[in-house]
């Protein structure tokens, strides 16, 4: 019986192998490869929180990523919206959705954090009714990431690894009040409510000295 992580490994050969033709991979076992399965392996996480909402367990989505435009996927999160999910998206670049609209995204909320360094990670976090799920890659939610490229994205087992990611990684971001600004339902970008502290997420991370 394989590991998470041989499976994995064994997911990345394959994939080598499809990258150079001596493969024609149509499903992995652990990574989500477009354009081969990306759309409807994200299609399915989607889904699983709309179900997991339904049953009363918990649901949430956090992602952070560079550009939001796939109209797919836009639609797919209206409809997890719809479903009372509570979305988080940390989109630094261009976002086609539109948050906070009552009987559509209201459940939405959209911020970006343009600061002195170039967002680049992409990080995709699923609460999976209390079993929850992380997932790190190299896709934007775009038509050209999931139709046109070769696109990964991996899950991240380790739990000292998953708890960095969702707690500091993500929790930072989602805690900046002084580079973030977050999406208005009508297309403005706001700044964030200070209050009497401010935050700055990308000064904490250069503070920081690494990860615990």
């Amino acid at each position: 019986m394989f590991t998470v992580n041989d499976a994995i490994g064994r997911d990345a050969t394959e994939l080598f192998n499809y990258l150079t033709g001596f493969s024609e991979q149509t499903d992995y076992r652990k990574l989500m490869v477009a354009p081969v399965d990306l759309r409807e392996k994200l299609n399915a996480l989607f889904d699983r929180e709309i179900e997991h909402q339904r049953a009363g367990k918990p649901a949430h989505i956090i992602a952070k990523f560079n550009r939001l435009a796939d109209l797919q996927i836009i639609e797919k999160l209206y409809e997890v919206s719809r479903a009372g999910v509570k979305v988080d998206l940390i989109v630094r670049g261009i976002c086609m959705l539109r948050p906070g609209i009552p009987g559509l995204s209201e459940n939405i909320r959209v911020r970006s954090v343009v600061g002195r360094f170039l967002e680049h990670s992409r990080v995709f976090w699923f609460s999976n009714g209390g079993d929850d799920q992380v997932f790190i890659g190299s896709a934007d939610w775009m038509s050209r990431n999931l139709r046109n490229r070769i696109e990964v994205v991996a899950p991240v087992t380790e739990p000292g690894a998953k708890r960095y990611l969702r707690d500091v990684l993500l929790d930072t971001y989602m805690s900046d009040n002084t580079k973030a600004r977050e999406l208005q339902p009508d297309g403005r970008y706001m700044p964030i409510e200070r209050g009497s502290e401010t935050f700055n997420s990308q000064q904490y991370f250069m503070d920081r000295p690494g990860i615990d």
